[in-house]
């Protein structure tokens, strides 16, 4: 079933996030797998190169949220509409206005919170820009796969401001502070293969290949128990977050917990039997 969520804007807005689940085949495998458990979710403003609006943001959430709430989807693949841009950054019209009153009185950066909170797995699958809020975007993901035509950056000090919706600590976190001082404070763009050998991206591929390689992946992860990929999702986000000995001690609670639930029987009863496991997220 094919879903869209509309912008919040107005009932007649067209729609700025599209919601394709399950997700099609990846058409670079052969014979191709199904998809069933993987989610494609494309942001569709292609004429503004996806430039990430508020309401675009809130679409997105929202979708997201939808499909984390759903047990039958188990992976997600973002990617932005067209080939120029995944998101050529934030909307500067809309921010141009803004004070700094008028951001705290608004609250719309909470939308990244919302982002950042989804459960099930995320892959980016980037193509041509990823600036600003649109690199901002990917490293909220779980996983970027990213076309050998893309492009990332934090430029935002270019127009006198910083990042503001995680630059500054998810690519600190990715790539080491010194790379990151570099990157932000001089605003310049890098290479798909820059920003792979440093450390920010899962994996760089051809760039026609990207949304398949993304989904290929996807559907790889889906077909894991869906109970422990999301308690080790959140365990390796922790190891960003917290001081060693508390992230030790949350991994091995969330280990322990496993051993509650049916899929880990059934995984070591499958093992011990030489035969595939069969998840059930219970």
């Amino acid at each position: 079933m094919t879903h869209a969520a509309a912008s919040t804007a107005t009932s007649t807005s067209p729609a700025l996030v599209r919601v394709e689940f399950p997700a099609p085949a990846p058409r670079s495998a052969a014979p191709a797998p199904t998809a069933d458990g993987v989610a494609l979710v494309t942001i569709d403003r292609p004429e503004a190169r996806n430039a990430l609006s508020f309401d675009l943001l809130d679409a997105l959430a929202d979708a997201l949220a939808a499909l984390d709430a759903d047990p039958a989807c188990r992976a997600v693949v973002v990617t932005g509409a067209g080939t120029k841009a995944f998101a050529a950054g934030a909307d500067i019209k809309e921010l141009a206005g803004q004070s700094a009153a008028s951001l705290h009185a608004e609250g719309r950066f909470a939308v990244w919170d919302r982002l950042a909170a989804v459960g099930v797995p995320v892959i980016a699958a980037v193509r041509g820009f990823a600036l600003g809020g649109g690199c901002e975007l990917a490293m909220t993901s779980d996983m970027i796969v990213a076309g050998d035509d893309a492009v990332f950056g934090q430029p935002e000090i270019l127009i006198g401001v910083m990042p503001g919706a995680g630059g500054t600590q998810r690519l600190t976190r990715a790539v080491g502070q010194a790379r990151a001082m570099e990157l932000i404070l001089t605003g310049r763009p890098m290479t798909a293969r820059e920003a792979e050998t440093i450390g920010l991206l899962t994996r760089v591929v051809p760039a026609e290949a990207t949304v398949d390689a993304a989904l290929e992946l996807a559907v790889r992860i889906a077909s894991m128990p869906p109970l422990a990929v999301r308690a080790a999702k959140q365990a390796v986000r922790q190891a960003s977050e917290t001081p060693l000995s508390a992230g030790l001690a949350a991994e091995r609670d969330a280990f322990f917990a496993l051993f509650d639930t049916a899929d880990q029987a059934e995984g070591m009863r499958a093992f011990t039997e030489k035969r595939a496991p069969v998840w059930t997220g219970r």
